[in-house]
């Protein structure tokens, strides 16, 4: 049987990770905050945004090459920075990393991965974006901006959803906390799941190693078992702090967290090179409103790329965004249902996914390109 005949969409992957993956990282995974209202939202306004199909429209070719930020990509979406994301699964950012290589769109390292920026540069081919989780200390930050230009990370990316630890309920039920301490309750659930065991037993109990790097001391307080040490290192950033690091770095820098279009004027005002249109998949704020939502209203107040995710699950949501107005699309949590249910191979297949998806869907609709998708809205 082949990967399309038994994991034809995302979900199919979705379920088949939760089997391989213990409980508590996939609490950790798959959770948003609160009673999870947002992550729902996003769901089903996406699921709102009809798009009509044409006739008559003859044979096409339908184009999914996108260009972002000085640059073309084969596809229209990308791999999404999530933290921790070898406790995921097993050596995760190195093949997420080898995978976007190979596909040719960009892959997102996370401040609080759990390998450093210099340990996945060879894996990837100038495709690395490297997103901060904004340090406090000015001499940190400038450290950690450079190791990042240093190991080939060409774009920045300032995550500003994230001012305090949210509290994510169903996470702590589920019992991870950060380090992780693997409690006979724990235990029980990781020998239930082999594979991920023996790939953490070669790997290592993962740990933030950038993190680490600067942490020291602070790293042994005791903390919420939502939080890490990394929020002890970390501010809630304000315009000088944006215009600190809009001197400090000299490659493309896009702010990921914007909902609201009266922010845009003073990001273009700083310099900033891109928006990212997020909720954070709902793992932040549950009274949040669906990115899908707010998207047209950002788009029409900025003329800069606009990157947007949270919710996203198929090549049609991906057509849904861009028809509202997105240049480009990231995913994260997917990625992990790819790996989880197939490890290396995973990554792949889901690109395939979302590449038949696209191309099906544009015949559909009559779209040779991404630039006509928006006379399809109902």
């Amino acid at each position: 049987m082949t990967l399309h005949a038994k994991y034809p969409a995302l979900a199919d992957l979705k379920r088949a990770a939760r089997r391989r993956i213990p409980h508590f990282v996939w609490e950790y995974l798959d959770s948003a905050t609160g009673n999870e209202h947002t992550q729902g939202r996003n769901r089903a306004a996406l699921d709102a945004v009809l798009l009509t199909p044409s006739i008559l429209h003859g044979e096409i070719t339908p184009s999914l090459e996108t260009p972002l930020l000085g640059r073309t990509y084969p596809l229209p979406f990308g791999i999404a920075p999530v933290g921790m994301s070898g406790l995921i699964w097993p050596d995760a950012e190195r093949l997420l990393a080898t995978a976007a290589t190979r596909l040719g769109i960009p892959y997102g390292l996370s401040t609080v991965a759990t390998v450093t920026p210099d340990t996945v540069a060879p894996c990837l081919n100038g495709n690395g974006w490297f997103q901060i989780y904004p340090p406090r200390d000015p001499a940190i930050r400038a450290d950690m901006l450079a190791r990042a230009r240093d190991a080939g990370f060409g774009t920045l990316v300032l995550t500003l959803d994230v001012p305090a630890p949210s509290r994510r309920e169903r996470q702590t039920r589920g019992g991870l906390t950060q380090p992780p301490r693997l409690t006979p309750r724990l235990l029980t659930q990781v020998v239930r799941r082999p594979a991920w065991a023996l790939g953490i037993a070669r790997t290592g109990m993962p740990r933030m190693r950038l993190i680490d790097a600067y942490a020291g001391e602070l790293a042994k307080r005791q903390l919420p078992s939502t939080a890490h040490a990394g929020y002890l290192l970390r501010t809630s950033p304000d315009l000088g702090y944006l215009r600190d690091l809009r001197a400090a770095w000299d490659g493309p820098l896009v702010v990921k967290g914007i909902l609201r279009p009266d922010d845009i004027p003073l990001l273009e005002s700083e310099g900033v090179d891109a928006i990212w249109v997020s909720n954070h998949a709902g793992r932040q704020f549950d009274a949040a409103p669906a990115t899908i939502d707010v998207l047209p209203s950002i788009r029409r107040a900025t003329t800069l790329p606009i990157i947007f995710d949270s919710g996203v699950t198929s090549g049609l949501d991906i057509l849904r965004a861009r028809a509202l107005g997105a240049d480009f699309v990231m995913m994260g949590r997917a990625w992990h249902y790819a790996l989880g249910a197939l490890g290396p191979a995973g990554p792949d297949h889901l690109a395939d996914i979302l590449r038949a998806d696209l191309i099906a869907n544009m015949h559909q609709l009559g779209a040779e390109s991404f630039d006509s998708l928006q006379d399809c809205l109902r």
